[in-house]
């Protein structure tokens, strides 16, 4: 969305503006404006910009097709949604006041969980507009300028027509990247409609008759799909770049970026393998600037021969790129990443020139460059212990204190456990023993009997031994007659 020239003049700050100094005119007249009071203000305008922004029910479902919504689905206990609420707030106030006709609320999706699954939200905070029977989902930053955008583009015309080439002019300083198709009804251009209505979430088509192209343009044939962006256009040629819809998803981005997070991410639906010079961004020494220039030349002027197959652009900083890799890469870098299979790849030598980028990422292409990484088990076991590493480190760099009691607790209560367990088998046993030794000796009593039997006992074996010996004593002496 474009911004007034000049001082604040939109509607939403004019209004801002009005219900603050009228506060402090109001004010004025009975005391000196306090800091109380500024935060009085400050809360008026928050109230006043979640004015315009409807809480929704479960009637929403069959009153919502002849209105076009902006809704955010939201869980009362999620952080993501409460940081968005006030950008929220400030979105509802900016389309109010533009004359949008796009309406602004937002559900409480666990409140009302049968219609959020309905329209197919599976985490929080989830953005959707919903156009008639159409719910597109919006997965840009959670801005309010890029949501303001995102939803006057998709509640627009799917193909906007451009007239006059003044027009054209206009589009084309006003967006990075836009497709256009020339020419008259075709099978073309039913394909690039429903293209369009597929991916008007990420871009803006148009539709042109010749005549509105500037001088510069020429096409070989009509009709013709063409993007416009890099200071250059590009025609698409069906033969050399396959289907339409892969070939709009591939060339929506410029031919360099400055990657984040969020962009890698949507860079993995391209198919492309993305090449990128980590570098510290407040580092000018001559470094880092060298191999940002590098990577910036080769993206130009190696297009023809790389963009099918190469995404280029430069990262601030190795902290996200370490986390993905699961490695420290020492900065300026290059690195080249597949994120269909994350896979990577690193130069076996220091990138001095575009000579060596383009020899890196022709090693890649003819498979001499050694892949590392992948979505294999032994890479996602160590994903694993990884970010609970991370984890555990993170915790404790930003509160010491707090992860002593969140880890050392439990090891605490387990080890107490284990030596209450370890403690109760000793004791156990010991007492076991004494029960045995006491039962044996019970018996052996029992088997026995008291002393005055035992001793009559072994009068009477006396006795029985001596006639026995008599006996014997008898037989020799008859065998001696």
């Amino acid at each position: 969305m474009e911004k007034p020239v000049g001082g604040d003049t939109s509607g939403n700050e004019l209004i801002r503006v009005n219900v603050i100094t009228l506060f402090c005119h109001l004010n004025s007249c009975f005391s000196p404006l306090s800091p109380p009071s500024v935060l009085t203000a400050a809360a008026l305008v928050l109230a006043l910009d979640a004015a315009f922004v409807e809480d929704l029910d479960d009637s929403f479902k069959d009153n919502r097709k002849d209105d076009i919504w902006l809704v955010d689905f939201y869980a009362p206990w999620c952080g993501h949604c409460k940081k968005l609420e006030p950008v929220w707030n400030e979105v509802g106030m900016e389309i109010r006041s533009s004359g949008s006709p796009v309406k602004v609320g937002k559900m409480d999706a666990t409140s009302y969980s049968s219609i959020a699954s309905e329209f197919g939200v599976r985490g929080y905070p989830t953005i959707k507009l919903l156009k008639g029977d159409l719910a597109y989902n919006y997965r840009g930053p959670r801005t309010k300028d890029d949501i303001i955008e995102f939803a006057n583009r998709v509640a627009g015309p799917l193909i906007r027509p451009l007239p006059s080439q003044q027009m054209f002019e206009h589009v084309q300083k006003r967006h990075r990247v836009l497709f256009l198709y020339v020419g008259g009804e075709s099978p073309l251009k039913e394909k690039y409609i429903e293209v369009a209505s597929e991916l008007i979430v990420y871009t803006y088509f148009f539709s042109a008759s010749e005549e509105v192209l500037s001088e510069y343009v020429t096409l070989p044939e009509l009709p013709a799909v063409v993007v416009f962006k890099d200071g250059t256009y590009f025609v698409y040629d069906e033969y050399e770049d396959g289907d339409l819809s892969s070939w709009i998803n591939r060339e929506r981005f410029q031919g360099y970026l400055n990657v984040d997070g969020f962009t890698l991410y949507e860079l993995g639906d391209t198919g492309k393998l993305v090449a990128i010079a980590i570098i510290d961004d407040k580092n000018s020494s001559v470094e880092h600037t060298r191999l940002k220039t590098v990577i910036q030349e080769v993206a130009k002027d190696y297009r023809d021969h790389f963009h099918r197959n190469f995404q280029f652009g430069h990262m601030d900083g190795n902290d996200y790129i370490n986390s993905l890799l699961m490695d420290d890469l020492t900065i300026p870098t290059v690195v080249v990443l597949n994120t269909s299979n994350q896979q990577y790849f690193l130069p076996d030598r220091h990138i001095e020139s575009t000579e060596d980028l383009v020899q890196f990422i022709n090693d890649i292409l003819d498979g001499t460059a050694e892949a590392q990484g992948g979505d294999g088990f032994l890479q996602r076991i160590k994903r694993i212990i990884y970010d609970a590493k991370s984890t555990v480190v993170s915790v404790f760099k930003s509160s010491p204190l707090l992860g002593c009691f969140l880890f050392g607790l439990p090891l605490g209560v387990i080890s107490i456990m284990c030596y209450g367990i370890y403690t109760a088998d000793t004791d156990g046993g010991i007492e076991e023993i004494e029960t045995s030794k006491k039962e044996t000796g019970d018996r052996e009593l029992t088997d026995e009997g008291s002393e005055e039997e035992q001793e009559q006992e072994k009068k009477e074996k006396s006795a029985e031994l001596s006639d026995e010996e008599h006996g014997q004593k008898n037989i020799l002496d008859k065998k001696e007659d």
